[in-house]
């Protein structure tokens, strides 16, 4: 069975309740919240097992009981926690959605001591680095490269430029926060970096614009060297871009009102890499992301509860690791 390498953070996520209010008064908090967990590529990795792909999330927790929580949590979706480091004293990050009444959604985060930010600097780091060569793809976004410093950032893209020569391929999501970074500059280099590294970029006019502001979409892809690229524009379109031609794919019209947009981009991710690994081209892979996107912001909060997933739809099954790169 072919394996995923998620890497990232999972933090505890607190959101508006169904129902909740603010009182309107001053000096006094509103709403009502609920919590979970959540994280961008912690999302894909619980979607890649549903979508009945064999995932680890590798990522480092506290020993406190949300950090517990989470592993059974994850346990529960079935998402791997063999590569999941526990640190004494330490806890998870925070962070809370406040969405508007068109389901567009904006985060506060409490993180900057969190646990995952050491995973690249531990005496468990180089083990947990050299098992990125046992798995047919190694997937991570910008918000997990920003957590890390620069030295982190280093050792991990040299431990998947390693990987990849063993045939292991890199996904890279450039789910961009600029609150994540120190200046857009250090930004731009990093990303540089990962878009020569990647087999395959997820991208989107959202994050590109935020750091190249005013190019074109034709400027944007150019900059991406990558042979496999998926370019997600305001609209519910992709552009692909891969070897032997490019298309377009629309995403089908919605037919459910829009709650929360958290974790679109998450599952879409997941649902194109599930795809590829099935056998799908690429274009059908972008029909599979558009799918279960549009399911995902019909429902509060990044994780959608399981009765609601689409059904599952059988790809032909690649013949051997070597025929799935």
């Amino acid at each position: 069975m072919a394996s995923v390498a998620c890497i990232g953070e999972c933090m505890v996520e607190l959101r508006q309740a169904q129902g909740g209010h603010s009182s309107g008064q001053a000096g006094q908090s509103g709403g009502l919240y609920s919590r979970g967990f959540g994280g961008d590529t912690l999302n894909t990795a619980v979607y890649l097992a549903r979508l009945e792909v064999k995932v680890d999330y590798l990522t480092a927790l506290g020993d406190d009981a949300l950090s517990d929580e989470m592993i059974a949590a994850w346990n529960a979706e079935s998402v791997g926690t063999r590569r999941v480091v526990r640190l004494p004293g330490k806890l998870p990050g925070l962070y809370m959605i406040q969405t508007d009444a068109k389901g567009e959604r904006q985060f506060f985060h409490w993180r900057d001591s969190a646990a995952a930010r050491q995973l690249m600097s531990l005496p468990e780091t180089d083990e947990l680095l050299n098992s990125l060569m046992s798995y047919d793809i190694v997937y991570l976004s910008a918000i997990t490269l920003s957590i890390y410093d620069a030295a982190g950032r280093e050792r991990l893209f040299a431990a998947i430029k390693r990987a990849r020569l063993l045939g292991t391929r890199f996904v890279f999501d450039t789910n961009f926060r600029a609150r994540g970074w120190p200046d857009r500059d250090v930004a731009r280099e990093v990303f540089a970096a990962a878009f020569a590294a990647a087999d395959i970029v997820l991208t989107s006019t959202e994050d590109l614009l935020a750091l190249y502001p005013g190019e074109s979409q034709e400027q944007l892809m150019a900059r991406i060297p990558t042979p496999e690229l998926v370019f997600r524009l305001a609209e519910p379109v992709s552009l692909l871009r891969f070897p032997g031609g490019t298309s377009e794919v629309r995403a089908e019209p919605m037919t459910k009102p829009v709650v929360d947009t958290t974790a679109a981009g998450d599952s879409f991710a997941a649902a194109y890499i599930a795809a590829r690994l099935a056998g799908a081209e690429p274009v059908e892979a972008a029909q599979a992301g558009h799918r279960l996107a549009s399911l995902v912001i019909c429902y509060p909060g990044a994780i959608i509860p399981g009765y609601a997933m689409p059904p599952k739809k059988r790809h032909r099954p690649a013949a051997s690791r070597q025929a799935t790169k």
